[in-house]
């Protein structure tokens, strides 16, 4: 085994990144890219904090972020299981990052920055949904803002309906809780039961 250790290592092996992979990035949104952002649906939320790192799936009827300008975007933070696992860290270390998923599209949109948790009422307010408005809202201020190309994508085959995974093979969240637990959580119950609860509570 052969362990890269230093970053003139790395760079022997990868070389520099070419022009094309640095004038992309920018420290504010463009309205190319705020375009981009206003499409995307869903963003994958990365935070850091004493614990470690966290990712979490971040998903909106609509757009998933507001852009409030080039240098902000907004991002309400929806009903969920309630570990605020993002959350906590963010209240202690403010560095964020972003990666956005627009549906059909290959092509990706990645914004590092700074953020920190906003309870407005006002602010709250405007985001609510079927009367029911988040409790907070991340306010992330960008220092890098940039696309990601489309190999990833297109490798994973992501929109691509013929590979699509049949589920049906897979333990469901009931079978994985109840195994967990040792049968203290009900799987089945909590499978059957699911639905309705996030009906109920997606907002």
């Amino acid at each position: 085994m052969t362990i890269i250790q230093t970053l003139a290592e790395l760079e022997a092996i990868y070389g520099v990144p070419g022009e094309t992979s640095t004038v992309k990035e920018v420290d504010h949104i463009t309205p190319a890219y705020r375009a981009w952002i206003e499409a995307a649906p869903f963003v994958a939320l990365a935070t850091a904090g004493p614990e470690g790192l966290d990712c979490s799936p971040r998903g909106d009827a609509g757009s998933v972020v507001r852009v409030a300008d080039p240098r902000t975007v907004l991002l309400p933070d929806r009903r969920g299981n309630n570990r605020t696992d993002s959350l906590r860290n963010i209240v202690r270390d403010p560095r964020v990052g972003l990666l956005f998923l627009i549906p059909g599209a290959g092509t990706t949109l990645r914004i590092n920055g700074r953020a920190r948790l906003d309870t407005d009422a006002a602010l709250c307010d405007s985001f609510a949904v079927d009367g029911k408005a988040p409790r907070s809202v991340i306010v992330i201020r960008t220092e890098a803002v940039y696309f990601q190309c489309a190999r990833a994508v297109i490798r994973a085959g992501l929109w691509d309906a013929a590979r699509q995974v049949d589920t049906r093979a897979l333990p469901t969240p009931g079978q994985i809780l109840q195994s967990m637990s040792d049968s203290r959580i009900d799987g089945k119950a909590y499978d059957d039961e699911w639905p309705a609860r996030a009906a109920a509570s997606m907002w």
